[in-house]
């Protein structure tokens, strides 16, 4: 008999792997995932790359503790070097290999395409892509880009208590996740993400919807908010109820400096997600904004150094200013040339 999301997740194989992955035939494909995940998504991904022609490998591994450089100790030597050879790298590990020193290394390579589809299950990856008109998200999310390279000073407020200000570099690029078709990191439809010039970071961060930065530092949706001091791109303070003592704790623990850099901020703009927990979704949440700290990835072309893991709260309700032109007032699209596609999109 069939179970849920049957078709939907049929179509989300389909979506992944020629819409967004566009496998050749004849490419190494290496889909990873660790014992805690639904393998139902992987499974769909899996049949379609091999009907595109992929040589296909499903890596199914025990979950790691933690995410990044955490995770090397415990990932098997096969794995390691397999990750860098392939072509196409999916994961849907719910303890993310990122950041990890394979990652590294297959982005290092100037060959394998990564998509980062972590911990998706079969609601999520229905919510998240398959029901996605991925032609109109284009569109929004290019203008959006457009718009925010435009920008040389911007303020990011929300009705939690988040007010912080910096500067763009306009050499720096933005990332727009909706394709996954040339070589280097990608990620879930429906985010925006970049490198601001840390060093012009200031003001206070409030994640009011969930922290996520694996294995103890998971800490899902906020029964309270976190609430950061940020001065020169730094984490200064951390402040709040039982959830900012777990995270100062955590970051003492790991014994790292660089965990306190600030490494970037991104839009959420999938119309799909829903607060839940996962970060992955979380991020996505309509008119939230993130922020990600740690270890900072390549493809944003900044100034950081390399850390031991990576770490990201969600900010939701944001109200976002381009220089002098709102783009969002408390998440909600008002910027003129955006408005009609975003009702066009359902929001």
């Amino acid at each position: 008999m069939p179970e849920m999301f049957e078709l939907e997740l049929g179509k989300a194989g389909y979506v992944v792997v020629f819409e967004m992955c566009r496998i050749k035939k004849g490419e190494s494909v290496i889909i990873t995932v660790d014992s805690v995940m639904d393998f139902k998504p992987v499974l769909e991904v899996a049949k379609a790359a091999e009907a595109a022609g992929g040589k296909v490998l499903v890596a199914y591994h025990s979950t790691p503790s933690g995410y990044g450089k955490v995770a090397d100790p415990q990932l098997p030597e096969s794995l390691k070097k397999g990750i860098p050879a392939a072509d196409v790298w999916i994961e849907f590990n719910n303890q993310w290999l990122l950041y990890s020193t394979p990652w590294i290394e297959a982005m290092s390579n100037g060959r394998t395409r990564y998509l980062f589809l972590g911990g998706l299950d079969p609601e999520r990856i229905t919510r998240c892509i398959a029901k996605l008109d991925m032609d109109l998200q284009e569109k929004f999310q290019n203008k959006v880009v457009e718009l925010t390279h435009k920008a040389k000073n911007m303020r990011v407020t929300t009705p939690a208590g988040t007010d912080i200000t910096f500067e763009n570099v306009a050499e720096r690029p933005i990332t727009n996740e909706i394709r996954a078709d040339v070589p280097g990191p990608h990620f879930l439809v429906g985010q925006i993400g970049w490198a601001p010039k840390e060093e012009s970071i200031n003001g206070i961060i409030v994640f009011d919807g969930s922290f996520s930065g694996g294995g103890e530092a998971d800490l899902g949706i906020l029964a309270h908010p976190i609430e950061l001091v940020i001065k020169k791109g730094r984490i200064v303070e951390v402040n709040g109820q039982e959830e900012a003592k777990i995270l100062r704790n955590w970051l003492k623990k790991l014994d790292d400096p660089n965990m306190y850099n600030l490494a970037h901020i991104c839009y959420g703009f999938n119309p799909g997600a829903v607060l839940t927990g996962l970060c992955t979704e979380d991020e996505r949440v309509w008119g939230s904004t993130e922020w990600g700290n740690g270890y900072q990835g390549p493809m944003f072309e900044g100034s950081l150094g390399d850390a031991i893991s990576h770490a990201d709260g969600i900010c939701l309700n944001s109200t976002v200013l381009l220089d002098d032109e709102l783009l969002t007032k408390e998440g909600k699209v008002i910027h003129p040339e955006l408005v009609e596609i975003a009702k066009a999109i359902g929001k």
